[in-house]
């Protein structure tokens, strides 16, 4: 059996590389990071035919290997260091059918790195649609390669695709372009010099700064030491370059390429007048998100409701079944309850990475990146910063590092600076939780009020951004120039296999992801609340026995039996109703009684638990900061939760799941032990219309993310910049959310 190949999969963006990707992996794949880079790195494995196999690199979009920023570099990286374990043995240029002539730039540049390259001409089906017809045999000839026409949507030439990469041996290395010709004295003495290296890979290293491994280094700095030219000089013979390899393109496809004419126009131009008009276009774009958050809440509640029910349910089951003591507590209150705290929002954050993938797949989120930068330039940001603020929806840490497609500084900066302030996923889970426990029933023009609500802090968060980014572009004094251009690519039909693909992968990475870390702090809390040191935990049962006796029940306690004997009256069965022969309805009576008792047992349990809670390692801690964050409507618990999601946003829940839980055998979501809480001071419920609008807005601004600093610092190489994020962000937030208490109580 043959050796594992290794094969790079490159391209421009919007060509469909991710779907020639996944057609060829299928489900073996995976998503990193290369190594000592914050640059996703997504790879699989391939059967080929004969029992090959191939280890399948997806390198970052480009448009020709003349990089302009980090992402590009990676992949001319790769390429052109033969010493990388994922250097590859071929090379697949994926191009768009109906923008040929661009996409073949860059592969006659792979090509004359001497790398076994195939042209993979992609969206093949289209072609019948659009006019286009294609001279494949002409094409091979002149480019001296293999080209596959395929179709993801279709799945059609895949398996011929497969064979040709098995049979790279047979494929030609010989360039396309003569590069000396644009200035044959000066390659020339660069041949002279470097007589083992070719020449092509000599100018790129001159050309442009990559950062590659140690064993390339000194090539790169003799070849820079060797370069007698100026910037602007080497400039010029990169256009001459460029001109010179569009002569050659040109020259093949005149031959080998036909669109008639009549058959492209259309379709295309007429719905791009409707969806970027200055007026319709924003109409448009309101009414998308408007209707994405009420499909998140509509259809969400039930599998939410079932995997709440579940975790409530599994951990009454473990408290019955395994011996009582510290190992069952751990299970049942620490890590059940902190875990179930976040999976209930599996359905609502894959709903959500759903329609951005169907944005992204159909074409349409281009259109609203050309459309924002209308908005943009009056606030000192270019259109390309509505990328990173736009992908901040799923999480700001890629965001972050999707500021490095922009290439003057002060823009990518302020972008940098102000993207935290877009919405992510990870805050999801608190606005979803809080808006269900104090936004009202109803609706507005069919719209329910918490999908409006949603909407509007979406909407806070953008636009915080904008105003944060208007007050840098006057702080900063830092000079800049820049232009915009965004590539427009054809409307498709999404396709099914991508967007589960993006769903799965992306709401895995946030479980898993957000997982580890909740799991971590759950037990951690689970110890600190289930232990102390004082007489008043150790003494807890008989403290509240006594004062229970002389003073009767919490007003938390009352409410829970209340409600619980309301519960209880409503399901009696009328059978047991007063009749003939059941005049009095004792059994109903007696009923009643044998409840009350156990319910006031259980109230018992609570208080003794929730005392216990309070005089804990956790509840003193609490106690301690609860003087900062009670003028905000809140108490010592929700501080503790605020405080650990400094770890992750979405901390926040699984840690009230987890305070909620310690000591209390009820099956009860967390859900409703939230709307249980009572606050001991006003005997209102804890969380409120005030006290939740001012824990929505404190997260919609504050910086509670460690990650995402750790990001920024890396990004900036500088701890200014992060630090004086977490300070703003962490001041205005508890501003806001002071007002807003201090107004809405």
């Amino acid at each position: 059996m043959s050796k594992q190949i290794n094969v790079a999969l490159i391209g421009n963006p919007n060509t469909g590389k991710t779907s020639v990707f996944n057609q060829l992996t299928g489900l073996n794949q995976k998503v990193g990071n290369y190594p000592g880079i914050t640059v996703e790195k997504k790879e699989g494995v391939c059967k080929l035919p004969r029992g090959v196999k191939a280890h399948v690199l997806d390198l970052p979009g480009t448009y020709s290997l003349n990089t302009t920023s980090l992402d590009e570099s990676v992949a001319v990286e790769l390429l052109l260091n033969k010493n990388d374990k994922d250097h590859p043995d071929v090379a697949l240029v994926i191009t768009d059918v109906e923008n040929l002539k661009r996409n073949l730039l860059l592969f006659t540049q792979i090509k004359d790195l001497l790398i076994p390259t195939i042209l993979v001409i992609n969206m093949a089906d289209r072609m019948s649609r659009k006019g286009i017809s294609i001279d494949i045999p002409l094409l091979e000839e002149k480019l001296q390669s293999k080209v596959a026409l395929v179709s993801t949507r279709k799945r059609t030439g895949i398996d011929r695709l497969k064979e040709l990469i098995a049979e790279y041996k047979n494929l030609s290395k010989k360039p396309n372009i003569d590069i000396s010709v644009i200035a044959p004295d000066y390659f020339e003495k660069i041949k002279n010099t470097f007589p083992k290296e070719e020449s092509y890979k000599l100018w790129l290293v001159i050309t442009q700064d990559v950062n590659f491994m140690p064993v390339e280094k000194k090539l790169i700095q003799d070849a820079s030491a060797f370069s007698t030219k100026s910037k602007s000089e080497l400039k010029r013979l990169q256009q001459k370059e460029t001109i010179l390899r569009y002569q050659f393109i040109n020259d093949i496809l005149k031959q080998a390429y036909k669109v008639d004419i009549n058959a492209a126009k259309g379709f295309r131009a007429n719905l791009d007048k409707i969806l970027t008009h200055k007026i319709f276009g924003y109409l448009i774009f309101l009414l998308i998100l408007l209707t994405i958050f009420q499909a998140i809440y509509e259809w969400s509640v039930y599998p939410m409701d079932m995997i709440d029910t579940f975790f409530a349910s599994a951990t009454e089951w473990v408290k019955d079944t395994l011996p009582a003591g510290a190992f069952t507590d751990l299970i049942a209150e620490g890590i059940l309850s902190g875990i179930g705290g976040i999976v209930i929002f599996i359905p609502q954050i894959a709903f959500l990475f759903l329609f951005i993938s169907l944005l992204e797949e159909s074409g349409y989120m281009s259109r609203v990146v050309f459309l924002m930068d209308r908005v943009m330039r009056p606030f000192g940001l270019s259109g390309k910063s509505i990328v990173p603020l736009i992908s901040g929806t799923a999480c700001a840490i890629p965001a972050v590092m999707a500021t490095r497609t922009i290439e003057n500084w002060k823009e990518r900066l302020i972008t940098i600076l102000v993207t935290p302030f877009t919405t992510c996923s990870a805050r999801l889970p608190v606005y979803l939780i809080i808006i269900a426990l104090v936004i009202p029933e109803g609706t507005f023009l069919g719209l329910s009020y918490k999908a409006l609500t949603l909407m509007l802090l979406y909407l806070i968060g953008f636009g915080a951004a904008i105003v944060s980014a208007v007050i840098l572009n006057k702080i900063l004094k830092i000079k800049s120039r820049s232009f915009f251009v965004v590539e427009m690519p054809s409307y498709k039909l999404p396709l099914l296999k991508n967007v589960v693909y993006t769903v799965l992968e992306k709401t895995k990475s946030f479980v898993f992801g957000a997982g580890k870390i909740i799991l971590a702090i759950s037990i951690i809390l689970w110890f600190l609340g289930s232990n102390g040191f004082s007489d008043d935990f150790k003494n807890a049962e008989e403290i509240i026995t006594q004062r229970v006796t002389e003073n009767g029940f919490s007003a938390n306690s009352e409410t829970y039996i209340e409600n619980k004997l309301l519960e209880y009256t409503q399901g009696i069965n009328t059978t047991d109703s007063p009749s003939a022969n059941n005049p009095s309805g004792t059994a109903i009576q007696d009923s009643l009684s044998l409840k009350t008792t156990e319910l006031r047992g259980r109230a018992l349990n609570q208080e003794i638990a929730s005392y216990k809670l309070e005089h804990s390692y956790m509840g003193y801690m609490g106690k301690g900061i609860e003087p900062i964050v009670r003028p905000l409507g809140y108490d010592w618990k929700i501080g503790i939760a605020v405080l650990t999601s400094f770890a992750a946003r979405e901390v926040f829940v699984g840690t009230l799941a987890t305070i909620y839980s310690v000591g209390n055998d009820e099956e009860e979501t967390i859900k409703y032990r939230m709307a249980a809480e009572v606050n001991p001071i006003t005997k209102k419920p804890l969380f409120n219309l005030a006290s939740g609008i001012s824990l929505l807005l404190f997260y919609a601004f504050a910086m509670q993310c460690v990650s995402t600093l750790a990001v920024v610092k890396r990004e900036t190489n500088s701890w200014k910049w992060p630090l004086g994020q977490l300070v703003f962000m962490s001041l205005f937030a508890y501003i806001v959310a002071l007002i807003a208490y201090q107004l809405l109580k």
